[in-house]
C-alpha cells in the first residue's frame, strides 16, 4: 500500500503532466468552441487547419470516384473531392447521415450550376474542401502506365497484388506499450516478407528504427500535405534495396516488407506478436504540425478499401530475393 504522502506526490506529478499537456496542446490547437463538434475544424487565428476527422465511408468514396471518372468523357466534368466536400458541409461533417440519393441530387444540380454557386451559403464548405483535398489530393489524376495514358485512381494499395491480408477498422483502438494511447493508424495483417507498396509518389523523410513502430518508413507526398507511415517492417531486411532518406519514390514502387518489429528500445527486435503492416496517414497544413502533440492522423480504413481496386503487380528477382514493380508509372498531373 502507498502512504498518503506518496499518493499525494503521485497525484501532483499527474497534475503537472496534465497541465503541461494542455499547455502544449494549446500551442498546436485553437478550436472554435462555438462551432458544432463535427466541424470544430475550421481555420482559426493560426491561419491553417488544426484538426480533421475524416469519416467518409467507402461506399461514398467509391461512388464519388466512379462519377468523377465517368464524367471525364462528358463536357461537364465532376470532381470527387468537391462532391464529398459538399456532402460533408451538408452533414456537418457527420457521414453517418450519408444517403446515396444526396449525391445523385447534387450531381443533377451540377449539370446546370457550378459548385461555387451551390456552396456560396455553406459556412464550412471551404474548410471541408481544403481538408479533403489534403487527404485525397494525390490519389486521382492523369498518369501513364507503361506509356499508355489513363485517368483514374493512381494511388495504390499498401499491399502488393496477389498477396493476401486481413484487416478491420481499428483506428482509435487502445494501445498500452510505453504509455496508454490511441492507435492512430491501420493494421493490415499479412505474412512476413509481403511486399509493401508506396501508395503515392513522394520523398522519403524517415527511415530507421522507432521503438513503437520498429523498422519504419515515412514518405511525404510531393505537395507536402500527406505523410505516409509504414511500420513494423521485417527484421534484418526491412527495406527495398537502396532505399534512402531524401529519395523520391513513385506510386506503386516496392518500398519494404511486412514484419513484426517494434515495441523495443533495442533495434531489430520482433516484439509485435502478429506480423502486419501498420499504415498511417498524417495531414500537414503547416510544418509546425509535423512534430506536435496534436498531430493530425486520419482513419485510412475506407481508403485502403478504395485503394484495393489498384494493386501494384510485382515480380521477384531470385538472385537478390528482392521484389520490384512490374509496371512503370508516370504521373502527369493530379486532379
Amino acid at each position: 500500500m502507498f502512504s498518503p504522502i506518496i499518493k499525494m506526490k503521485k497525484l501532483l506529478a499527474w497534475l503537472i503532466i496534465a497541465a503541461a499537456s494542455v499547455a502544449a496542446i494549446a500551442i498546436c490547437v485553437n478550436l472554435n468552441i462555438n462551432a458544432p463538434l463535427a466541424v470544430q475544424t475550421e481555420k482559426t487565428s493560426g491561419d491553417f487547419i488544426k484538426y480533421v476527422e475524416f469519416n467518409v465511408p467507402y461506399i461514398a468514396l467509391k461512388k464519388a470516384l466512379n462519377l468523377d471518372i465517368a464524367s471525364q468523357k462528358e463536357e461537364k466534368k465532376l470532381d470527387w473531392i468537391e462532391i464529398l466536400s459538399y456532402l460533408a458541409a451538408k452533414y456537418g461533417g457527420d457521414f453517418k447521415r450519408y444517403k446515396s440519393n444526396d449525391m445523385d441530387v447534387l450531381v443533377s444540380k451540377l449539370k446546370t450550376q457550378d459548385i461555387e454557386e451551390l456552396t456560396k451559403d455553406m459556412k464550412y464548405y471551404n474548410y471541408f474542401h481544403e481538408a479533403y483535398t489534403a487527404v485525397l489530393g494525390g490519389l486521382v489524376g492523369t498518369y501513364k502506365v507503361n506509356g499508355e495514358e489513363k485517368y483514374g485512381l493512381m494511388g495504390f494499395s499498401p499491399i502488393a497484388k496477389t498477396f493476401p491480408y486481413q484487416h478491420y477498422d481499428d483506428f482509435g483502438a487502445s494501445r498500452s506499450y510505453g504509455y496508454k494511447r490511441l492507435h492512430l493508424g491501420h493494421d493490415m495483417m499479412a505474412a512476413t516478407g509481403t511486399p509493401v507498396i508506396a501508395v503515392e509518389s513522394g520523398v522519403v523523410e524517415a527511415l530507421g528504427w522507432n521503438q513503437y513502430g520498429g523498422w519504419r518508413i515515412g514518405i511525404r507526398s510531393l505537395d507536402k500535405k500527406r505523410y505516409y507511415y509504414y511500420a513494423h517492417l521485417r527484421q534484418n531486411r526491412p527495406y527495398a534495396a537502396n532505399l534512402a532518406v531524401g529519395q523520391t519514390v513513385t506510386a506503386g514502387d516496392v518500398i519494404g516488407y511486412v514484419g513484426h518489429t517494434g515495441y523495443s528500445a533495442k533495434e531489430n527486435v520482433n516484439n509485435i506478436r502478429v506480423s502486419h503492416l501498420h499504415f498511417g496517414l498524417q495531414l500537414i497544413f503547416d510544418e509546425s504540425q509535423k512534430e506536435c502533440v496534436n498531430e493530425i492522423w486520419v482513419d485510412v480504413y475506407p481508403l485502403t478499401m478504395l485503394l484495393s481496386q489498384n494493386k501494384s503487380e510485382v515480380y521477384r528477382d531470385d538472385a537478390t530475393k528482392e521484389y520490384y514493380s512490374k509496371n512503370k508509372i508516370e504521373i502527369i498531373y493530379n486532379q
